[in-house]
């Protein structure tokens, strides 16, 4: 069993690997728009829109996911928490880009 600290190690390592993946995938206007503490939080609100939402609920084999929802589901919470600047439409990519990851290392 690791220890809390190599849990920790490890998350960061992953999450580190999950937005340089997500940079890449973004079209190039995109890819240095936001700060890696912009795109964590975006990839904390995109788990929050899916909790709620009971998106991870789900015992589908496949599940549908409205990225346009969640996309403006991110940027009404990043407006709460005072986190300007986002666009539904630019983080509709971020959205896309995470999805693609979770399929590929899933």
């Amino acid at each position: 069993m690791a220890s809390i600290d190599e849990e920790l190690r490890l998350d960061e390592l992953e999450t580190q690997r999950e937005m340089a993946f997500i940079r890449e995938q973004l079209p190039q206007e995109l890819k240095d728009k936001y700060s890696d503490e912009q795109l964590r939080w975006m990839l904390d609100a995109i788990v929050d829109y899916y909790i709620g939402s009971g998106v991870l609920d789900s015992t589908d084999d496949e599940v549908d996911i409205d990225m346009e929802q969640a996309a403006k589901s991110v940027c009404r919470q990043a407006e709460t928490d005072g986190i300007g600047g986002l666009r539904p439409d630019e983080v509709f990519f971020v959205i896309q880009a995470d999805l693609d990851y979770q399929e590929q290392n899933c």
